[in-house]
């Protein structure tokens, strides 16, 4: 190539370079998601991906890479049978970028080679952690690594030990890493479909409590996400807990204990869930479907088989979801909060939401209620297009879209016999649940004007 022509290519390098540096930090949130999504479809649809003749059409493989990438786990094809171990592995590689998120572990990576990390990509990482201030982001991405590996390691290794019992050892380590992994990432891939004559998900192990309890302990930390795990850690130094991580466990926990107490209640005499259980296997049920609803997309009992009640309870515990800053998705359960405490708030007559002797700002109130509608709207929307596009009754359709957009991953049967224009509208959800329909909204807004002036206030008749 002549002299020319490389300063041709120089100048439009340059020139992508500085198009990307004008862009807000959602967006580059949602355009890393993207090329790793794709990067990850191409990868899937690969031969060598694919298990011997086997054919994977674009849109499957699109759409497995988008549900593991935004950490879902709804499938179109089973993990364990339709890919070989290097698509696993792939699935596998979709999910831990995606629970940790892209610009964690680019900054990872910086700090490997000692590159120093700029005050823009600390404003991303504060975007895509949900973290409140870039005041020592750096040093929390470090611990989110050291965090993840730790737990992950752990759960592998008791997992393992678990599945010593009933497969050969080198299959039993492969098992234990990819659930420990997916698992606490909240996705919700299993492999036991590979193995003969079993249920897909967690349905085998109904009554063992080892794997209930070393599952359940992944997906709660999994869901209470990076900052309260690190402020649990530091209790003993710092002897107090931050307000968000207070609001975190506390909303976690009751809606942990509500969840067991409904789907016991409900399910207590169905002949296809829980009346086939003992009284200890009826209660260790329940807890683990109230624990895994709301992100983690793995079940120890068959969700279609439950009763429409306990089925439109589980659609209300997806929909509120895990913690901010974690792998779960919904419209997090410091978002809930808040709109309880607003409606606590109004019903006593006070002006201000308090929660731990502290006042939340109004900005606050204003986000949230931002968030829930637009999720509200988004998926209420989908629900009736997939009401058209799929032949399916509405109740099973809202689950599903539900669970897309709150990146749950249970599932009621549905998405296998997705449409393509059903699929294509699962990936959106699934994809503007990751990132959150309010990050999304500002990805796409090209710019924020300052207000001005403000108009005279006005008053309205409410109620």
């Amino acid at each position: 190539m002549n002299r020319k022509g490389t300063d041709i290519l120089k100048r439009s390098a340059i020139a992508r370079s500085f198009r990307l540096a004008r862009l807000h930090p959602p967006q580059v949130l949602a355009l890393g998601f993207l090329v790793i999504i794709f990067i990850g479809a191409f990868l899937l649809n690969s031969p060598i991906a694919l298990q011997q003749d086997g054919e994977l059409p674009f849109i499957d493989a699109l759409f497995m890479a988008t549900s593991a990438t935004c950490v879902t786990g709804l499938s179109v094809v089973n993990s364990g049978l339709d890919f070989t171990l290097f698509g696993q592995l792939v699935l596998l590689t979709l999910v831990q970028l995606g629970g940790l998120g892209f610009m964690t572990m680019a900054t990872l990576i910086a700090l490997a080679f000692k590159r120093r990390i700029t005050f823009k990509e600390r404003l991303i990482l504060q975007e895509a952690m949900n973290h409140g201030s870039v005041e020592g982001i750096v040093r929390l991405i470090r611990r989110v690594l050291l965090y993840s590996l730790v737990i992950e390691a752990v759960g592998a290794l008791l997992l393992t030990g678990r599945f010593l019992l009933e497969m050969p050892a080198d299959q039993a380590i492969y098992f234990g890493l990819f659930h420990s992994i997916s698992i606490f990432n909240n996705a919700g891939f299993d492999l036991f479909g590979m193995l003969p004559g079993r249920p897909g998900s967690l349905i085998h192990y109904v009554n063992d409590p080892f794997v209930n309890v070393v599952t359940m302990l992944l997906i709660f930390l999994g869901g209470i996400g990076f900052i309260v795990i690190d402020d649990l850690l530091h209790y003993r130094k710092r002897r107090k807990l931050t307000l968000h991580s207070k609001v975190v466990l506390s909303v976690s926990l009751a809606l942990i204990a509500l969840g067991a107490l409904v789907i016991l209640v409900f399910e207590y005499t169905n002949p296809l869930t829980l009346q086939k259980l003992g009284e200890p296997g009826k209660l260790l049920s329940s807890l683990f479907q109230s624990v895994s609803m709301r992100s983690a997309g793995v079940s120890t009992l068959d969700v279609a088989s439950m009763r429409q009640a306990t089925q439109f309870f589980t659609i209300l515990m997806m929909f509120i979801g895990a913690a901010p800053g974690s792998s779960g998705g919904g419209i997090k359960v410091t978002t809930f909060a808040i709109l309880v405490g607003a409606v606590i708030a109004m019903l006593r007559g006070r002006q201000d939401i308090v929660m731990f002797k502290r006042r939340l700002p109004q900005d606050r109130v204003y986000k949230a209620i931002t968030f829930t509608l637009f999720s509200f709207f988004f998926i209420i929307l989908a629900a009736m297009i997939l009401s058209v596009t799929e032949s399916y009754n509405f109740l099973g359709i809202l689950f599903e879209a539900t669970s897309a957009y709150a990146t749950a991953g249970l599932s009621m049967g549905l998405t296998a016999e997705l449409s393509i224009p059903g699929k294509i509208l699962l990936m959106v959800l699934m994809f503007v649940g990751r990132l959150g329909p309010v990050t999304l909204a500002f990805a796409l807004t090209p710019k924020h004007e300052k207000e001005l002036y403000r108009y005279p206030e006005g008053k309205i008749t409410i109620g």
